[in-house]
């Protein structure tokens, strides 16, 4: 198969040094394999993503010199595929309904007879309240995976980190997955899909053979795999790179406008400058 990375920004903001890099790393190992080089637009939540920032991101990357292959793939087109899928992990009993708020799922971890469960890729890991209650889903819920059931299904599972950190084969094992995972969001309330069933079939159906992106999504990376096994997937190998941080060593979010593409091209800067800011 075709050596195929991607880049998937959200178009709810500016693009930083941070996307620059990820961008920038993903396009030069997929021109370096003689490969493709995909764009994929993340606007799954539609309440934030804007017209004006997806044409921003187009003019920064074209700015950086990079090209991509292939018409660019839009979440917002893809939510029956989502909605499919979530009915096809019900129907073999791994889905169930939950009206957990936030402020539940925080008033459970505190609570004695709960114990106070960490924090795992999704926030708080959640304590099972509504896996037993048989919801209806409707505009008050979410989809969650029974994780219990999903990994007596797929047994075991592994995947191949290349990137500086972990590097190498990983098997996440069941206790991780249950104590340190938990019952992960597959659709949000009024969404298609969460971030973690969205990507996973968006990655399979544009054939990603290498999925490069930034060392926090680490932790998310046996949700995914995982999910997979489940739904008989390719498995990617995963590149996580470093991330990159401001002077205080806090990683750039999308409002640090300061150091927006678009600013730092307003300034002056070169496409040259950018690569030798975030160190390629």
């Amino acid at each position: 198969m075709t050596f195929t990375t991607r880049f998937a920004p959200s178009p709810t903001g500016p693009l930083h040094l941070g996307h620059a890099y990820s961008a920038i790393l993903a396009h030069d190992m997929a021109r370096a394999a003689g490969g493709r080089f995909l764009l994929r637009i993340d606007d799954l939540d539609q309440s934030r993503a804007r017209p004006a920032w997806e044409e921003q991101i187009y003019e920064d990357l074209h700015w950086l010199g990079l090209t991509w292959d292939a018409p660019v793939r839009r979440q917002s087109e893809h939510f029956a595929d989502y909605a499919q899928t979530l009915q096809k992990l019900q129907q073999i009993g791994l889905t169930f309904e939950c009206t957990c708020t936030r402020r539940d799922i925080e008033a459970a971890a505190n609570a004695p007879q709960e114990g106070v469960p960490t924090f795992g890729p999704d926030g708080r890991i959640y304590p099972g309240t509504c896996r037993a209650l048989n919801h209806h889903r409707d505009a008050a819920t979410c989809t969650r995976l029974n994780m219990g059931k999903a990994i007596e299904i797929a047994d075991r599972f592994t995947f191949l980190e290349n990137g500086p950190q972990n590097t190498g084969p990983q098997t996440p094992s069941k206790h991780h997955m249950l104590e340190q995972i938990g019952d992960v969001v597959l659709a949000r309330r009024n969404m298609a899909a969460s971030y973690h069933l969205s990507v996973v079939l968006d990655d399979a159906a544009t054939n990603i053979t290498h999925v490069v992106r930034g060392a926090d999504l680490f932790e998310a990376t046996p949700i995914h795999v995982l999910l997979q096994t489940l739904l008989g997937l390719p498995t990617p190998i995963y590149h996580h790179h470093n991330l990159i941080r401001d002077n205080n060593g806090k990683r750039l979010a999308k409002r640090d406008d300061a150091r927006a593409v678009a600013a730092l091209r307003s300034e002056g800067k070169t496409p040259q400058d950018i690569r030798a800011l975030v160190g390629l």
